[in-house]
């Protein structure tokens, strides 16, 4: 996660939806057609300027993540893709969100913050204890994992650097969960089916 944006334009369509988001981050090489996270959402550059660019969200997006509903004022954390030639620091996350969630706790101790936050049954066998979970494009340890929920540890600097600050009970989130995991099930998927039929 790279930083923040505001959202200063908002066009909505039948097709779908359009933000304007300006930014201080300096986006030097920015171009059209460039892919850059929005708040975990991997979204395409259609138009841009000295401090702002413009992304387009499809019907599906609209309906299966939170930024359907975002308005002008909104920050929103944003990210470019790791280009080829990058040093890779963290874990693998695409962009491509697996569901939303929602923040049902936040607690200060000393300099840190403890967020919990639902979990989705649908998401329950990719988040494990000490295990790697993307919230809003934000790359995170899971600190404790629960039946029906789970909490990450929020240092100062992620605090202050990212939307998670402006985020309170009862707000959405997007989730990625580690594409590894679902790779790795997948893969079983298909031996188990093969050992069935032999």
């Amino acid at each position: 996660m790279e930083g923040s944006g505001e959202i200063v334009g908002v066009t909505d369509t039948e097709g779908g939806r359009r933000l304007r988001i300006r930014t201080d981050l300096a986006f030097d090489d920015l171009h059209h057609g460039q892919s850059i996270a929005v708040s975990g959402v991997c979204l395409t550059v259609e138009e841009f300027g000295d401090d702002w660019f413009e992304v387009f969200l499809a019907t599906e997006t609209v309906e299966k993540t939170y930024l359907g509903e975002v308005s002008e004022g909104d920050r929103v954390n944003l990210e470019r893709a790791l280009a080829a030639d990058d040093r890779f620091d963290g874990h693998i996350v695409q962009g491509h969100v697996d569901g939303t969630t929602t923040v049902t706790n936040v607690e200060r101790v000393g300099d840190d913050w403890f967020f919990e936050f639902d979990l989705p049954e649908s998401l329950s066998n990719y988040v494990v204890q000490k295990g790697s979970v993307c919230l809003d494009g934000i790359s995170l340890t899971v600190a404790d994992r629960r039946e029906d929920s789970f909490t990450v540890a929020i240092i100062p600097t992620t605090y202050d650097l990212t939307t998670l600050s402006e985020k309170d009970v009862g707000d959405p989130i997007h989730v990625e969960v580690d594409v590894i995991a679902k790779y790795v099930e997948s893969m079983l998927e298909g031996y188990t089916e093969r050992l069935l039929v032999e």
